[in-house]
């Protein structure tokens, strides 16, 4: 029998075709009072997988609407009383629940200073949604398992709704349309997980590598091995392996590489070298040609893949491989030891 987060990842290309359908409306809307307020930068307030989502729309902002994009620090707002100056922002809170008070006491800060503010949740009557003076609802519907899936990649995809609302190029919104058929393809491709969870089955620690918009990606899978199987993943830039984390990687070290085609490939080639140099066992998701034919182990996403909607797809090859590794090393991805659906943090 499947579990809840196994049918929650298949449900994905059905939420994110209601989310096209039913929330262009509300991004286009908003787009449309962001541009009449003229910020002059965006604060993004976040916890856990919608933390990894605010990592997305850094890099979304500042690419294609050259926006200025900064993480909220939230205990400066409830712990230290000393928050930074918002009048000028667009300050966006994140949360599927929409319930955690340091996540709402952010919104609540940046409104009263005379900033335009956004929630983007799952619950449009949350203290998230109320305090915000505009909502992208992620019309996902229930989601049972306590580890996210449909309600990651529809924060992704209402983010990027909003940022080719903004940037007003038809063609982004013709990409948007072709996510949910990117997706069903990413999951018919991936069915076969034996050989990479017969090959991390063993592994008690693993780093997880991406770079440009896929940096989100990284923290995202990391976190799911985190919560599913116990495993300590640690994520990081390619980049940022190569000033001194590298020094963990030695034979049969398992590393997760997130590397579709695009800008974000310059340093690949150099550092599969390196991985296989070091004897390390990778296991890539990918579409890139180049990385596909030195990696055994691989997880395949669709060739025409645009970058930049590149972590709403192949976040989701991650998540099946995270909840195969967990129910084949004996644990219930539905239900994480020590963690609720909601947690409330101050």
């Amino acid at each position: 029998m499947a579990t809840h987060f196994q049918r929650e990842i298949s449900e994905q290309p059905r939420v994110i075709e209601r989310l096209l359908r039913e929330g262009r409306d509300a991004a286009e809307a908003t787009a449309r009072a962001i541009r009449r307020f003229g910020p002059e930068w965006v604060m993004l307030a976040a916890r856990g997988s919608s933390d990894n989502a605010a990592r997305y729309a850094q890099y979304l902002f500042g690419a294609h609407n050259r926006l200025g994009v900064g993480l909220a620090v939230p205990s400066l707002f409830t712990l230290y009383g000393s928050p930074p100056r918002l009048s000028r922002t667009l300050t966006i809170g994140i949360s599927q629940s929409g319930q955690s008070p340091d996540i709402v006491s952010v919104l609540r800060e940046a409104r009263a200073q005379g900033a335009i503010t956004l929630a983007v949740s799952n619950e449009p009557e949350s203290p998230l949604a109320q305090t915000a003076e505009y909502q992208l609802p992620l019309l996902a519907g229930p989601e049972l398992a306590v580890a996210a899936t449909k309600t990651y990649t529809a924060q992704l995809f209402a983010l990027a709704m909003l940022s080719a609302a903004l940037e007003g190029n038809p063609q982004r919104w013709t990409e948007l349309s072709r996510v949910p058929e990117w997706l069903d393809e990413t999951i018919a491709r991936n069915t076969d997980l034996e050989s990479p969870v017969n090959e991390f089955r063993a592994a008690r620690q693993l780093i997880v590598l991406g770079r440009g918009f896929n940096y989100s990606t990284a923290f995202e899978l990391a976190l799911k091995l985190k919560e599913t199987s116990y495993l300590l993943a640690e994520p990081y830039s390619v980049a940022d392996l190569l000033h001194g984390p590298v020094a963990l990687i030695e034979r049969d070290f398992p590393v997760i590489l997130i590397a579709p085609s695009g800008r974000s490939l310059v340093d690949v080639p150099n550092l599969l070298s390196l991985l296989e140099e070091r004897g390390a066992c990778v296991l890539a998701i990918s579409n890139a040609p180049e990385v596909l034919s030195r990696v055994p182990l691989q997880l395949q996403l669709p060739a025409d893949l645009p970058e930049w909607l590149s972590p709403i797809v192949s976040v989701v090859p991650g998540q099946l491989f995270a909840g195969a590794l967990a129910i084949g090393s004996g644990q219930n991805p539905d239900r994480p030891r020590g963690l609720a659906k909601v947690t409330l943090t101050r």
